[in-house]
Formats: C-alpha cells, sequence, structure tokens
C-alpha cells in the first residue's frame, strides 16, 4: 500500500446515497469514484447487512470515464452521471481533466 496515499475519507463513507446503495446490492454499481481515497483494495465494507470488498483502486481523470463505467457506477449513461454529479455539487463544472479515485468492488457472497 505504500505507494498509495493517505485515506481522505473512512470506507464507510463510499457509498451513502439510497440509490447508489441499491444499485450495488442490486449488482448493478460496481464502482465509485471520489476525488480522494476511501478505501484500498482488499478492504471490506457493508452495506444493509451485505459485505463487498475492493477489488482495485485506480487513477484516472473523470474525462477517461465511458457510458460503460457510468453504468458500472450505477448510471444509464455518462451524460446522466454528468447531470447528476453537477446537480449534486452546485458551483461545480465538468473538468475532463479532473483527477479522481476509482474504487472497484464486489459483492461477497
Amino acid at each position: 500500500m505504500s505507494d498509495l496515499p493517505e485515506k481522505t475519507c473512512s470506507i464507510d463513507r463510499l457509498i451513502t446515497h439510497p440509490k447508489l446503495v441499491e444499485a450495488a446490492l442490486s449488482g448493478r454499481k460496481t464502482q465509485q469514484r471520489r476525488d480522494g481515497v476511501y478505501a484500498y483494495p482488499n478492504e471490506t465494507f457493508t452495506l444493509e447487512g451485505q459485505a463487498f470488498i475492493v477489488t482495485d483502486l485506480t487513477r484516472e481523470t473523470i474525462g477517461d470515464m465511458t457510458d460503460a463505467e457510468a453504468q458500472a457506477e450505477g448510471y444509464p449513461s455518462l451524460v446522466m452521471y454528468r447531470d447528476l454529479i453537477l446537480r449534486m455539487h452546485a458551483g461545480m463544472e465538468w473538468n475532463e481533466s479532473a483527477p479522481v479515485w476509482v474504487h472497484h468492488f464486489k459483492r461477497v457472497d
């Protein structure tokens, strides 16, 4: 882990919105982008009693995101993802070069 930065937030804050929790529980959501590190690979977290494990942590820019990755975030398309993010964060601009940490995860069955 020494090549990864310190966490900026705790793993229990990785996925909090009820619709995103539902998407993760159903298997539609397998990624979460954040501007900081919330979890490291092999760490586990629980959503409504269901365990998940972080499988990877990658560094990308928001501009690297595709429709398929927006779907892995639990959204139907990149356009819908972008529009919702901009509504949630008043005054934010969509900056294609903005760096993000992509937390990849899966259910532990």
